[in-house]
């Protein structure tokens, strides 16, 4: 797709529902984020979610998607502790159904993504903001806006090209930079607020169709209030309950008249 320069969307799915839509929708690359840290579990970050989260979430996702590309993120100290570590942890996410596993970092992963590659493992970069060191920024930003981070991105786009991951996240860099690597690496970019020259794009599930109901990041777009006519549904549902609208006669099953003169008998007796 790349080569043909055809952009390619992409979505996060984290059960069998948001995975089953991608799979109609035949969405070609879906990522089981730990950004569902937030939106399923509801921390603020995506630290709090483990490995043991993100194998469930896996085996959910791919049990109802045989189509799209499945790439499984790799949670905070699943992999930043030795190759070996990371290798252990790729593995059982890959033995659990992710047809790749995705690391944010640059340089200072190159040596475990080349590990977890040599061992058959297909692995996913990240570049630009990079969620799991919030600690180390301090806020959500844009990244690479000075000479010397852009820099440094591009080396480290460079070097994960090299180490031999298969496509690399761009998450909010400007778009002139994203471009620039777009054009400078062989392997597909993959942008999320960062501009619409990478070769895909991808967002939150949660965020398009409207569950979301915090205050959407600049690079999102809500195309559906998901959110309201869920709530409109499930107000309505419990309307009728009051009312004994619901269950009606079609929502019940009946006994056979022998039944029905049994328990009157019972209820004289």
């Amino acid at each position: 797709m790349k080569k043909r320069g055809e952009k390619f969307a992409a979505l996060t799915a984290y059960d069998v529902t948001s995975s089953q839509l991608c799979k109609e929708a035949q969405i070609p690359l879906v990522l089981v984020g730990d950004s569902a840290s937030m939106v399923v579990f509801g921390f603020d970050t995506t630290l709090p979610i483990n490995m043991e989260e993100m194998i469930l979430l896996t085996r959910a996702v791919k049990r109802s998607n045989d189509l799209s590309f499945i790439v499984s993120d790799m949670p905070f100290m699943s992999y930043q502790a030795s190759g070996a570590v990371a290798l252990q942890n790729a593995g059982k996410l890959i033995k659990n159904g992710a047809d790749a596993v995705k690391v944010e970092g640059g340089v200072e992963v190159c040596r475990s993504v080349s590990k977890m590659v040599a061992s058959g493992i297909p692995v996913v970069g990240h570049l630009g903001l990079q969620p799991q060191s919030i600690n180390v920024y301090g806020q959500y930003k844009v990244h690479g806006k000075t000479t010397k981070e852009a820099k440094q991105i591009i080396n480290s786009a460079k070097k994960l090209e090299k180490a031999g991951v298969l496509m690399i996240v761009l998450e909010c860099i400007p778009f002139e930079l994203a471009d620039h690597i777009t054009n400078l690496i062989n392997i597909p970019t993959v942008g999320i607020g960062s501009g619409s020259m990478c070769d895909g794009e991808i967002q939150v599930f949660h965020d398009i169709v409207g569950l979301n109901t915090k205050k959407l990041p600049k690079h999102s777009t809500r195309y559906l209030d998901g959110y309201g006519l869920l709530l409109k549904s499930i107000k309505k549902y419990q309307k009728e309950v009051k009312n004994r609208k619901f269950p009606a006669k079609k929502n019940s099953s009946f006994a056979k008249q022998k039944l029905v003169d049994f328990l009157k008998t019972n209820e004289s007796s």
